[in-house]
């Protein structure tokens, strides 16, 4: 089995930051892309940023030039750093992988079970 397991959400003020991390466990023979996407009460599931193996990345507009993403030497990891929080980035995060778990499998979707992230005023 593999599972993904984030970690870093919780309450800050507007303008503050914050460090999600996401840890991928279990069979695994190789992933491509790890990323994170948030989801808002009411609102549809968003990308908000990929790091592909390579370290090719890709941001939301909505968070260009205030979140950093990236994946630890083990490249079972990914990080999310959020700057300049603003009240619209409250949601929860969700951590994503497209990975396979033998040769012989294709890449499949996994996904964390989600950390929420509350920015107040």
């Amino acid at each position: 089995q593999v599972q993904l397991v984030e970690s870093g959400g919780g309450l800050v003020q507007a303008g503050g930051s914050l460090r999600l991390s996401c840890a991928a466990s279990g069979s695994i023979f190789n992933i491509n892309t790890m990323g994170w996407y948030r989801q808002a009460p009411g609102k549809q599931r968003e990308l908000v940023a990929t790091i592909t193996s390579g370290g090719r990345t890709n941001y939301a507009d909505s968070v260009k030039g205030r979140f950093s993403i990236s994946r630890g030497n083990a490249k079972n990891t990914v990080y999310l750093q959020l700057s300049s929080l603003k009240l619209e980035d409250t949601a929860v995060y969700y951590c994503h992988a497209l990975l396979q778990r033998m040769i012989q499998f294709r890449a499949e979707d996994y996904w964390g079970q989600g950390t929420q992230v509350t920015v107040s005023s």
